[in-house]
């Protein structure tokens, strides 16, 4: 079961004692102990008594790190330099810290943890949280429709739906609030705007630095560097992180309009799959385009 860290991602190894050890070859031992990719796996800290490594992960298989600590310390007494005591020991201020635990008492608590886990994921999986982005938006050029027609939506389909407020045109702020709304255990979250070919434009590039596998299918292609494209078209996204769902919506009121069809229909049960709303969210906007355009797109 995938658990959430909840920004609590280090592990520290205690009463050890390194004696020109290669910290690159103990951090492949803890990834390789937990199942992990060797890049998720960092040494940050050194003491005299202990050495404290993060887990880059966000997410991470429970049973990777249950009742694991005794093969852990096992692994890395191999490493050369790694003198640990005899009384060593591992430990986390989070959720890491359920590596201490007893065998036996291991399938009791991965039990229960699916138990409360599959009542928290239902749990997560109907809130949602609507962003729209842009400076018009932003500096009150222009009204805001998408969000309450979004909303409305939302609550029809049974979400606890809510605001988050006019994100500026910055990747950064973007990707921050993309970030904290999953870790605010929100299972949708929908953004309008920033998705053209503009220099404006960085909803795409936000959700691509949370989910570099997001579907962010074409809607249209520009011929970049002419006007005002300094990208190749207006793509949409879809992306994902742990029960999350990021979903990457055009600016106009009719694209969001024309989007909700395709939302309703994945989002109304369970896990979403990200590439099937993200081909359904682009064939409908493409299906518009084309009836705009009398039957072609201006490229």
């Amino acid at each position: 079961m995938e658990i959430n860290l909840l920004e609590k991602t280090e592990l520290r190894i205690n009463r050890v004692e390194l004696r020109q050890a290669n910290l690159t070859d103990v951090a492949a031992k803890v990834a390789s102990v937990l199942n992990l990719p060797r890049s998720e796996v960092l040494v940050v800290d050194v003491r005299s008594d202990h050495i404290c490594l993060d887990i880059l992960a966000r997410t991470i298989d429970i049973r990777q790190v249950i009742g694991k600590e005794k093969i852990l310390l096992d692994e890395l007494r191999t490493v050369d330099g790694v003198v640990l005591q005899d009384n060593a020991y591992v430990d986390s201020s989070g959720i890491l810290g359920v590596i201490g635990c007893k065998e036996n008492e291991a399938a009791e608590i991965i039990s229960r943890t699916a138990i409360v886990g599959s009542s928290l994921e239902r749990g997560v999986l109907r809130r949602a949280i609507v962003f729209a982005t842009g400076f018009e938006i932003e500096q009150k050029m222009i009204k805001d429709t998408n969000s309450p027609h979004l909303l409305a939506m939302l609550t029809r389909q049974g979400y606890t739906a809510q605001f988050g407020g006019v994100v500026g045109d910055d990747v950064n702020v973007i990707t921050r609030k993309l970030q904290e709304a999953a870790e605010q255990w929100f299972g949708l979250v929908i953004t309008t705007g920033g998705v053209g070919a503009e220099d404006k434009d960085y909803s795409i590039e936000a959700l691509t630095r949370l989910d570099s596998k997001a579907a962010t299918p074409w809607i249209v292609k520009f011929q970049k560097g002419v006007g005002r494209h300094v990208k190749e078209g207006v793509r949409i996204g879809v992306g994902q992180c742990g029960w999350t769902t990021f979903v990457n919506l055009p600016g106009p009121h009719d694209e969001v309009i024309a989007s909700s069809s395709a939302i309703t229909k994945h989002c109304n049960t369970g896990p979403i799959d990200k590439v099937a709303l993200a081909n359904d969210i682009a064939e409908v906007l493409r299906e518009k385009l084309r009836c705009k355009n009398g039957g072609g797109f201006h490229h």
